[in-house]
């Protein structure tokens, strides 16, 4: 082969190397604005599902808190933030989350355009405790909220959105009566669960939890006997866990009652079908299955 040749040949080689490159990022890259759709950015993955639901293919979800992370510690990335110029809509939490207490400012200052939606108006909330999502009978509020943000934006969506919300909201009632019917016979039953998450859960369905952790702060060795104690007085066998937090003291008051550690996650994305999972993990829990 010549000199001509293998130069052909080298810039060949260097051009396909460049495109697949270019179609693997492109591949790889998460929820991809794609320019013909409304951003909207939301905290938690909840949200994320919420929005979809309502909005479809007119919106594309970019979610700030990613699986695994917790809302208490997590801090957004360079990419998060830079994505924020392109989003039309920010639906907060508002309850209180420590991810927006700690950078909802920065979020705002970030992208000036964009719309601020509180997903908690007309909730009462409860202390300090930011999980509102987690309750079916509120969760309807939020999409009513999330509804009210989107029309704003695009208003001659307006019918979409809202026949969209019709139905999210007649699915939310039926998976509370669902749920109502599986903890009917379980009234005041108590769980221990090592992040206090499903204080709103519990009292929708007329359950108890049992927090490990009071206030973002681990119990001492003479708080972890109290509780293995406590544990056994009501024959407790399941110690709870969200995936997000350390299973470490959870399992050392399964052992002491010769129990075991179950995940509940307050964060998955899919809303509906993951409150049928932490409702039947609960109800085996409480029957000491």
């Amino acid at each position: 082969m010549g000199s001509t040749g293998r130069i052909k040949l080298f810039f060949s080689y260097w051009i396909l190397a460049a495109f697949f490159s270019l179609l693997f990022l492109f591949c790889t890259r998460p929820e991809e604005f794609t320019g013909d759709k409304f951003r909207v950015m939301v905290s938690i993955l909840p949200y994320a599902d919420f929005v979809k639901k309502v909005g479809r293919d007119r919106v594309d979800v970019m979610v700030m808190i990613p699986p695994g992370a917790s809302p208490a510690t997590y801090e957004p990335t360079a990419r998060q933030m830079a994505a924020l110029e392109s989003a039309r809509l920010y639906i907060k939490v508002g309850s209180g989350l420590p991810f927006e207490e700690a950078w909802l400012d920065k979020i705002i200052s970030s992208a000036r355009d964009m719309v601020l939606v509180d997903a908690s108006g007309g909730i009462t909330i409860h202390g300090r405790d930011p999980h509102i999502w987690l309750s079916p009978r509120l969760a309807k509020q939020q999409v009513r909220n999330i509804c009210r943000g989107l029309i704003r934006i695009d208003p001659d969506g307006r019918g979409f959105y809202e026949g969209n919300r019709d139905a999210f909201l007649s699915e939310l009632e039926s998976l509370d009566r669902e749920i109502r019917k599986e903890f009917s016979g379980l009234a005041d039953a108590q769980f221990m669960i090592f992040h206090p998450s499903f204080g709103y859960f519990a009292e929708d369905y007329g359950l108890r939890q049992v927090p490990i952790e009071i206030e973002g702060k681990e119990p001492g060795p003479r708080n972890l006997v109290r509780l293995i104690d406590e544990a056994k007085a009501k024959d407790v066998k399941v110690i709870f866990v969200a995936p997000q937090f350390s299973t470490k003291q959870a399992e050392v008051i399964a052992r002491g009652i010769g129990g075991r550690v179950e995940f509940v996650d307050p964060l998955a994305r899919d809303y509906v079908a993951n409150l049928r999972n932490v409702t039947k993990s609960l109800k085996e829990g409480l029957e000491g299955k």
